[in-house]
Formats: C-alpha cells, sequence, structure tokens
C-alpha cells in the first residue's frame, strides 16, 4: 500500500496557518452562496448522496489555496477520495467542501465548509464556516476556540463549552434534522430531561463547541470529513469526542473508506 507521509505539524506551525486557512474557507463559502440553487445541477454519488456544482466550487478554491500554502502536506477530501492513498501518517488536511449538502438543497441556512488539519491521527486545527449564517468557528486543540462573526470586519469571540446541568435540570442534545438513527434516539432517551435541538451539518458541534448544546451523539455511520473540524473546535473548546465505548477516534488510516461508525461529542468532558 502507498503511504502519503508528511512532517507532522505542532501547536505554532498550525497557529502560523490559521488565518490563510480561514480566508480559504471564507472564499469558498462565498462560492457556494454564488451558486443559484434553484438553477444548479444536483447529481448522485455512487452512495446516492447529492453532489452539486457548490460542493465541486469550493472544493476546488480550497485544493488550490492547500497546494500554495502548504504543499508538502497531503490533502484528503470528500469531493477527492477516490485520490487517495492512506494511510496518512504525520499531518494531512481533511476537508468536506460542503458539509449539509441536503440542507443547501433544500434551501435551508445550515450547510458549511469544513477544515481541519489532522496531525498523528489526531485533529489539531478545525474551522467550521457557516456561509449562509455568517459565522465561523474555529480552534487549536490546547490553544482555545472562538467564534467569528464574518462582515466588513471579523469580530471575534472566545468560546467554550458548559458543564453538563446538574440533575433535574434540562440540558440540550444536538441532534441531526436528516439522520436522526434508532441507537441516537434510545441514548438521548436514556437520559431524561433532555431537549432535542434539531440542527444540520457540522453546527451542531459548534453549538456544542460555545455551550449552546451539552452533547451532539450519533450512534450510526458517518465519514470522517465530516467530523474532523468539528471534533477539533470542539475539543480546543474544552470539550471530548469519543466512540461510543469512550475510546478516542482515530483519523487517516482509511479503514472502511474513512467511516467513523459511531461518535459522542460531549460538551462537558467529565460527562459520562
Amino acid at each position: 500500500m502507498n503511504e502519503a507521509v508528511a512532517p507532522a505539524i505542532d501547536g505554532d506551525a498550525a497557529a502560523a496557518l490559521m488565518e490563510p486557512l480561514t480566508d480559504l474557507v471564507i472564499r469558498a463559502g462565498a462560492a457556494i452562496l454564488a451558486v443559484d440553487r434553484t438553477a444548479m445541477r444536483i447529481d448522485d454519488k455512487l452512495d446516492g448522496s447529492p453532489v452539486t456544482e457548490a460542493d465541486l466550487s469550493a472544493d476546488r478554491i480550497i485544493a488550490e489555496g492547500l497546494a500554495r500554502l502548504a504543499p508538502e502536506v497531503p490533502a484528503l477530501s470528500e469531493e477527492r477520495v477516490d485520490r487517495t492513498k492512506p494511510p496518512y501518517n504525520g499531518s494531512f488536511f481533511l476537508i468536506d467542501p460542503l458539509d449539509g449538502t441536503k440542507e443547501f438543497v433544500a434551501g435551508r441556512d445550515e450547510f458549511t465548509v469544513n477544515l481541519a488539519l489532522v496531525t498523528n491521527g489526531v485533529p489539531l486545527l478545525g474551522i467550521i464556516g457557516a456561509p449562509a449564517l455568517g459565522l465561523i468557528w474555529r480552534g487549536i486543540v490546547g490553544r482555545g476556540a472562538e467564534r467569528l462573526t464574518v462582515g466588513e470586519k471579523c469580530m471575534a469571540e472566545p468560546i467554550h463549552t458548559r458543564r453538563l446541568p446538574k440533575r433535574g435540570e434540562p440540558w440540550i442534545a444536538a441532534v441531526s434534522r436528516s439522520h436522526l438513527d434508532r441507537r441516537t434516539e434510545a441514548f438521548i432517551a436514556a437520559r431524561p430531561g433532555a431537549i432535542r435541538k434539531a440542527l444540520g451539518s457540522s453546527v451542531k458541534f459548534a453549538r456544542v463547541a460555545e455551550g449552546a448544546a451539552d452533547i451532539y451523539p450519533r450512534l450510526a455511520p458517518t465519514s470522517e470529513w465530516d467530523i474532523a473540524a468539528g471534533h477539533a473546535v470542539l475539543t480546543a473548546a474544552g470539550g471530548r469526542i469519543t466512540d461510543g465505548q469512550g475510546a478516542a477516534l482515530q483519523f487517516g488510516k482509511g479503514r472502511n473508506g474513512f467511516i467513523v461508525p459511531e461518535f459522542i461529542a460531549w460538551g462537558d468532558p467529565t460527562a459520562r
């Protein structure tokens, strides 16, 4: 098997990349917003999920930008997964150029651009851009997270997860609007007092990261590019992401087509 190897990027190097990477996410988001949703072409992938010209336009902007910024670092994108050569050791970029394509096609605003930098199998830097909401959430593990309001001036404010409410107090579970499954529903039902908040795309990670929700469980398969940026942002904001048994997730190994069988995103890292 061929092996894509790059130097392991640390926190200092990641911090130096944050601003130009954020600019890439903003530009990709602008390209998505420029597409006429009422007239765009929509195709089906092999797995039955939709792909639009907006997905491809955003992916092209990010691919070209990363090739200029960090040509020595491999990049794995949902839209170019057929060209990958796992496993990825050292560091690599993991991209979903338009997460929540179903939301986008349906005319809703909860779609995102996800860009992560993974080092040694763990997301280190994450950027979630929600262009229709005018928001960006970003973070570097060990260095904190922040939310940016995008406009003529980018206004940034630090964000942090919150403690899980005490017994008897309501708590908020971020759930998928499009993919809620029986196991996830049973997990939430076993914790009485939950208020379910249906959201699209990686906005669910962002709401937990900023303390607007307490937990985001998904006990059904998803893909690494769907969650890597959210993993980094939430961890940087003080949270924790595990599988259903409490074990850490690994990224870039190529197992089962980069499928993540299940995960639970906890705002309070001490929660169980």
